[in-house]
């Protein structure tokens, strides 16, 4: 029987006329990633606030780490760590000195305090700056501190809300490795992110939210499944790009998308299944001058684009726009 670490059903918020929540139903298993992904405004942000007692829902039911978010705040508190999209850390301490701060007002005794302290400065790479004014840390550093805080006591559940908006390359694979080695050890961890890349590399469920409730859900590679493969074809010269919309329009039975800076047309694959060989047989036949052409999984950014697009919009240039 599964255990689920985060619950919610129904969850409502109204923000005067704004309506950010609109029941809004989700289930995350203990012990794994959850990618909560939608376009800006969707009720990402709001969903976490709900789900860490920031704010009250106007209805529906919550529950975290098995505690309700309205009943039992205090237990929610106590049982999960936050990361919020703004950094929490007082930028007159010291690296060192903030973690001991929050692990006392986190209840770790002093000793405990400074080993926890310790530990996290170490695994963020941290340690040389520790005595530091968190004033003269960069971005990047700063978001680390922020991380390594909400894990002072190591929670049952983590939120990361955008936890690495801005980081530079280094930084957010430090991050990715710390939330998976997280999720081994059985926390589990709700993500929000802008980051495509980020949930295909770390969720084991992506969850698509648009207009405060879900509309979408399923492993990354179930949702890459069901848009099918992604046909490209690069041509010659830009003049080109018509023919090689209509003869892929043709073979994929999909509505061509076209980068005329690329000389590039795109298309899903979603009949009869498609090889490489056949693709470029018949570009050839229909006099399409190809320069290189590819047969491949969609991107997690392509089944965003698709699964969030309002009905009859195609994201970027179609071969009619082209044309005109």
């Amino acid at each position: 029987m599964t255990t689920y670490a985060v619950l919610s059903e129904g969850l409502r918020k109204r923000f005067g006329d704004v309506r950010a929540l609109d029941g809004f139903d989700l289930a995350v298993p203990e012990g794994t990633v959850c990618a909560l992904l939608g376009p800006n405004g969707a009720g990402k942000s709001t969903a976490v606030r709900l789900l860490t007692t920031l704010v009250a829902p106007d209805s529906g039911t919550a529950r975290v780490a098995g505690h309700d978010v309205l009943r039992s705040p205090d237990a929610v508190r106590r049982a999960i760590g936050v990361t919020g999209q703004a950094t929490a850390v007082d930028l007159d301490l010291t690296g060192r000195e903030n973690l001991r701060l929050f692990g006392r007002l986190r209840g770790l005794r002093p000793a405990e305090a400074r080993a926890r302290a310790g530990e996290l400065l170490a695994r963020f790479g941290l340690e040389e700056a520790a005595g530091r004014s968190a004033r003269t840390y960069s971005g990047g550093m700063r978001r680390r501190l922020d991380l390594a805080a909400s894990l002072l006591t190591q929670p049952r559940v983590l939120f990361l809300d955008e936890p690495t908006t801005g980081l530079d390359p280094a930084s957010r694979e430090l991050i990715w490795q710390t939330v998976r080695d997280l999720a081994d050890r059985g926390t589990t961890v709700l993500l929000t992110t802008q980051y495509l890349e980020e949930a295909d590399r770390l969720a084991d469920e992506v969850v698509l939210i648009d207009h405060g409730r879900v509309t979408e859900r399923g492993t990354p590679a179930g949702l890459k499944a069901r848009i099918g493969s992604h046909a490209e074809v690069v041509v010659a010269d830009a003049e080109a790009l018509p023919s090689a919309a209509a003869a892929l329009a043709a073979l994929t039975g999909t509505r061509p998308v076209l980068d005329p800076g690329r000389r590039a047309a795109g298309a899903a694959v979603t009949g009869p299944a498609l090889t490489l060989p056949f693709l470029v047989r018949e570009l050839d036949a229909a006099g399409v001058p190809v320069v290189d052409a590819t047969l491949r999984e969609p991107t997690l950014d392509e089944v965003f684009l698709r699964l969030t697009a309002p009905a009859g919009a195609t994201a970027g240039t179609t071969a009619e726009e082209a044309a005109a």
